[in-house]
């Protein structure tokens, strides 16, 4: 199928132009380049869980998102990065509303990154990650 997404998806300068988990989700992307991005998740009846309240697979996703655009951001076209691990703290339940997520590269190095992420709904923080992600070469398309 032509339209099917790969793990080797094309990239511009504006990123990967497939993001097929993203869309699933239903976020969107924002500004984005030089170790940074923003992405944000405008909730939906599909993001709530049985309590009501926002899963948090969801903001887990919004960051983890936002801090590989963030890195991706930085690498040459033969580079791509993968989450290695994740750490979020969860302050404030979200019952609706528009999430914003700003993430940036605190350290990058040859082999591993370390990046943060800040959710806020609208003025108040409601979560806060920290992420390690490997950064490798991409394998040709024949070799994937």
């Amino acid at each position: 199928m032509q339209n099917e997404p790969t793990l080797n998806a094309p990239r511009s300068a504006k990123g990967p132009s497939v993001l097929p988990f993203a869309q699933h989700v239903g976020l969107q992307r924002g500004r984005y380049g030089g170790g940074s991005s923003t992405w944000s998740l405008e909730v939906a009846p599909h993001h709530i869980n049985s309590t009501g309240v926002v899963h948090g697979g969801a903001v887990f996703s919004l960051a983890d998102t936002a801090m590989g655009a963030a890195l991706f951001s930085t690498l040459d076209e033969t580079q791509i990065c993968a989450t290695i691990e994740i750490k979020i703290n969860f302050f404030k339940p979200v019952m609706g509303g528009v999430l914003q997520c700003h993430a940036v590269t605190i350290h990058r190095g040859k082999t591993v990154a370390n990046m943060e992420a800040n959710v806020w709904l609208g003025e108040l923080l409601v979560a806060k990650a920290n992420g390690s992600f490997a950064i490798f070469q991409r394998k040709p398309a024949a070799l994937a």
